[in-house]
Formats: C-alpha cells, sequence, structure tokens
C-alpha cells in the first residue's frame, strides 16, 4: 500500500515511534495495518498507530513533521484535563486526560496560552495521542514530557506519583452549605421573603456520593461530580461541568454557571450558621400570627362607605360594598371574595404607626392590593398604599396621598 510513520512503539518489534514501516493491508473490520518488519516478518498493527500511507518518495517527508518529537511522550498531572480540536483553550474538548494516563507528544502547534488570571501559563501547545487512538491538542502546562527508548522505556522526566494535596480552600469549599449571598441582609433586617429564600436554596458538594448540586430560584440542577482542575490559587473547574468555582475569602464563593444556551452567570454564594428552616418556619408563624390577629379581632369590620369585610379563619375574606374603592384602589369588575395576608414587613418608623401591612388577592383581579393597618380599639383602619415605597418584602415609606378606612367591628 505504501509506507507509514509508526506514531506509538511497538516495544515487542523494537519498532519505535518516528520509524518508518512498509504498509501491505489495511483491514477496516479489524482496524489494522498489516506491516514489515526488518526481520521480514508481517504483523498487525492498530491503524491509529500509523500515519496513512504513501509512496515511499513522500514518506520522509511525513517523518520530517514527527521527527522532532519521535520519542517525546507524557504523563498527565491533573485529572479531567481537557484535550481540544484547535490549540486554543475556549476550543471544544474532544477527551478529558486521566491523571498519569500516558499520551504520545506528536508535533507542536501555535496558539494562545491559557490564562491563570491576568497571567499566561508556561508551555506549549502539542498536538496529542491518547492509547485509544483519540487525536487532540493540549498545553503542556500539567504535562510531565519525557523520552523513551526503542524498547518503550522512559529516559528521564519525573514520575507522577498519585497523592492527595492537602488543598484547605477545596476543603472549605467541599464541606460546607453554600447559600445565595443575598440571604444574609434578608436575615439581618427580618426582611424576610419567602419567595427567595428556602432551605433547598443553596449549592453543595457530595464528595463521597460524587454528586453537585445548585438550586436557586430558577436554577435547579445536578451533575455527578468527578473531581477538578485547579485552574488558579483561587479557581476550581469541575470536571465536565459548566461550572466553575471561585473562592473569594473565608465564608463567601463565586459560581461562574453557564446554562444550557451558554449565557454564562457569576452567582454569589456565602455560608450560614442560622438554620434557613427555622427562620423561614418563624417568618410562617409571624405572618400566620399576624393573620389571625385580624381574625380574631372582627372577624367582620364594616364601614358605611366602604362596606363589609369578614375575615374567615383560613385565610379567605368576603368584602362587599367596596364601589368607592373602584377603580382607584381595586379594578373594575373584581369579585368581593380572595385571600389574604400579612406578608410584608414594615420599616422602622411605619412600625410606630401601624400594625402591619395587609395584602389582599381578589379573585379575577391579576395583582394585589395593600393596605396599611393599625386594628384601633374596636376598628380596623386600613391605609391604601398606592404611590408607597417598597423595598423587596419591607414597606419603606407611605403614598402621598392615601385612601384611609375606617371599619367598625
Amino acid at each position: 500500500m505504501g509506507y507509514s510513520v509508526v506514531l506509538w512503539n511497538i516495544p515487542e518489534q523494537h519498532i519505535k515511534s518516528g520509524d518508518i514501516v512498509p504498509v501491505y493491508i489495511k483491514s477496516n473490520i479489524s482496524h489494522v495495518y498489516v506491516i514489515g518488519t526488518e526481520s521480514g516478518e508481517k504483523i498487525e498493527v492498530a491503524l491509529w498507530q500509523l500515519t496513512e500511507p504513501v509512496k515511499k518518495g513522500k514518506v520522509k517527508s511525513v517523518a520530517a513533521k514527527y521527527s522532532e518529537n519521535a520519542a517525546t511522550y507524557a504523563s498527565v498531572k491533573l485529572d479531567g484535563l481537557p484535550c481540544r480540536a484547535e490549540p486554543v483553550n475556549t476550543a471544544k474538548q474532544v477527551y478529558r486526560l486521566r491523571k498519569n494516563e500516558i499520551i504520545k507528544i506528536l508535533y507542536k502547534g501555535k496558539g494562545q496560552a491559557p490564562m491563570a488570571g491576568k497571567t499566561a501559563l508556561e508551555g506549549d501547545w502539542y498536538r496529542i495521542l491518547t492509547e485509544d487512538g483519540t487525536l487532540g491538542w493540549c498545553f503542556s502546562y500539567n504535562l510531565n514530557l519525557y523520552e523513551t527508548d526503542a524498547d518503550g522505556q522512559r529516559i528521564g522526566g519525573t514520575e507522577i506519583v498519585e497523592e492527595v494535596e492537602d488543598d484547605e480552600r477545596w476543603q472549605t469549599v467541599v464541606e460546607n452549605v453554600w447559600y445565595p449571598d443575598y440571604f444574609r441582609p434578608m436575615i439581618d433586617s427580618k426582611n424576610i421573603d419567602l419567595a427567595l429564600i428556602h432551605p433547598l436554596y443553596k449549592f453543595t458538594i457530595d464528595e463521597e456520593g460524587k454528586k453537585v448540586s445548585l438550586n436557586t430560584t430558577s436554577i435547579h440542577e445536578s451533575w455527578d461530580y468527578d473531581g477538578y482542575t485547579k485552574t488558579d490559587d483561587n479557581e476550581y473547574t469541575l470536571n465536565g461541568i459548566s461550572l466553575k468555582i471561585i473562592y473569594r475569602r473565608a465564608g463567601y464563593i463565586v459560581l461562574r454557571y453557564t446554562d444550557s444556551s451558554g449565557k454564562p452567570q457569576d452567582l454569589n454564594f456565602i455560608t450560614i450558621s442560622e438554620n434557613i428552616s427555622d427562620i423561614v418556619n418563624e417568618e410562617k408563624t409571624r405572618r400566620t400570627q399576624a393573620y389571625m390577629q385580624i381574625y380574631t379581632h372582627g372577624p367582620i369590620y364594616s364601614s358605611s362607605s366602604y362596606g363589609k369585610i369578614e375575615f374567615i379563619e383560613d385565610g379567605s375574606f368576603r368584602w362587599n360594598g367596596f364601589k368607592l374603592l373602584v377603580p382607584s384602589v381595586i379594578d373594575a369588575g373584581t369579585k368581593s371574595t380572595g385571600s389574604a395576608q400579612v406578608k410584608y414587613s414594615l420599616s422602622k418608623d411605619l412600625a410606630a404607626s401601624y400594625d402591619g401591612v395587609l395584602t389582599m388577592k381578589f379573585d379575577g383581579m391579576s395583582r394585589e392590593v395593600n393596605f396599611l393597618y393599625k386594628l384601633d380599639g374596636n376598628a380596623l383602619r386600613l391605609e391604601d398604599t398606592t404611590g408607597a415605597t417598597f423595598n423587596g418584602s419591607q414597606l419603606k415609606s407611605r403614598g402621598v396621598s392615601p385612601v384611609i378606612i375606617y371599619l367598625k367591628k
């Protein structure tokens, strides 16, 4: 068929990488070439171990391409080191190398060095060949290059000894449960928004079970976890996952997450000593107790101008005769029934004059209606919050000219 260049040592025949051999047969069924040896014997060799056969006059130019690194192999320093389609750190990954895996260095290429922060890593891009025949490009920073003799024995280089690195920052990441950083100001101010805070909104790494879990209000992901690559002193890329962990300081990390559409985003996470379930339950209890105060104080309140409200123990209500509030406060066509809760908190200034914020969701009306309220002797005083200032789940200031309603028990 022609002549090929050996890419991977064949030590049992004393054929080394870089040698030129005659090729007689190619079997696509067995995936082998039949080549000739110096002794005249014909042997089978895996297709990936040789270059494509060419005429005798051309094989020397093929051999020249591989001559500089003909005897060069490498062992891999890091588990999960990516092998790419092009000599660029953003190119498609075609293979992930295992720690201590042996690969063949074919030839040097030109490409941009990967960055560690603002510093370019030392090394070169090499075209490499794995022992299963995969071809790709790998940067040499995390490779240990060495030469071999005709018998395939290592000449020089440093043996990579399997060892567990004592990386305190990584252990901190693994050993802690991480919550969205906005939990902290909510907890400190007791301004709890149950739509945003939940015990399941967290990031965890289960090192024993090899699982990574990320849950937020909009992300619900779980991945199999198989090691990490440390790409900087403070950065860890999880192998095979579109997620990078950046350790900022004790108790604070950034997750660089890329969703299925390819859109990257940075998510800030912190450690929290308080029990999130307890905080959520306390807020639910506060809301229930506040509503029950309105219910037990009444439960029926009426006004000659604004009708009659009946609060029911299960959190529902019926309000008849509210037409003077239509459409400035309540939309036209709204039904008289709905549900009520006390979900917003008050600023310090407002808490001195009001008991809370009553949120009413009328059937047939898409938006909620909020009133500042005060239980006053035998009455319930409501103040419309149109134009009021809310900050998250806290009411900060009143509206400019609110409607004020007095309803007697």
